[in-house]
């Protein structure tokens, strides 16, 4: 038990020390920080966040301004009525070797966008293969592919040719098909054929000038020019 007194005895200095008075120190005040270098911290505080920001801003631009992906056109309906058209005019088709192939007169030419073919008035076609057989082909009007490999005659249609053996061949009538690379003639309306001496008139016909082949098809009438009899 704490007698009385004691806790007093207790803050009391030992004898012969004098007791020094307590010191309380203030904290410094703080030093002030020039304008130019708070603005310097305060700008690198914010720098990610800046960086981030032109990041994305020049993301978006690039994505506005790239070039946008072509899909797919709209049909648009093609032109009935001629876009060009050729009045006394001369078309002519070369070989590899620079000859004369082909060469495609008329009257007037009509080019049609819808089917990208040729209509031509008062047509006269000059075709020569590689050995010079010459091949001449008119009518009053003609419906072509745009390189003239094919050509339907209309209206007094005549193709002239001669066979593998040299004879002349004639094919005519209103309506004949000619595949000029391929020398093939065909129709299916009646023409009249002059081979040689001998005409025939038929519905149709076929002609292969490559299988050495003339096909004549339908109702047919021949008629034989008698040989001249030697004496």
């Amino acid at each position: 038990m704490t007698q009385p007194g004691t806790e007093a005895s207790a803050l009391q200095p030992p004898a012969g020390e004098r007791l020094e008075p307590l010191r309380v120190r203030a904290a410094p005040a703080p030093v002030a920080m020039p304008w130019g270098q708070r603005l310097r911290e305060l700008i690198s505080s914010f720098m990610p966040i800046l960086a981030m920001l032109a990041l994305a801003l020049a993301s978006w631009w690039l994505v506005k301004n790239s070039p946008q992906p072509i899909g797919p056109q709209q049909d648009r309906p093609l032109r009935t009525d001629p876009d060009y058209t050729m009045s006394r005019f001369a078309l002519e088709r070369f070989a590899a070797d620079g000859r004369l192939k082909l060469r495609i007169e008329g009257d007037e030419l009509r080019h049609i966008p819808a089917t990208d073919r040729i209509e031509i008035d008062g047509v006269r076609i000059r075709a020569t293969t590689a050995d010079g057989r010459v091949t001449l082909a008119s009518a009053r009007q003609a419906l072509a592919a745009g390189d003239g490999s094919e050509v339907q005659l209309l209206g007094g249609a005549q193709v002239d040719t001669v066979d593998a053996q040299g004879v002349p061949l004639e094919m005519r009538g209103e309506f004949l098909h000619a595949f000029m690379d391929t020398e093939m003639v065909k129709s299916h309306l009646p023409v009249q054929v002059r081979h040689g001496g001998t005409q025939i008139n038929a519905a149709g016909l076929l002609y292969d000038h490559a299988r050495q082949r003339l096909d004549l098809t339908g109702p047919t009438r021949t008629v034989l020019q008698p040989r001249a009899v030697r004496p």
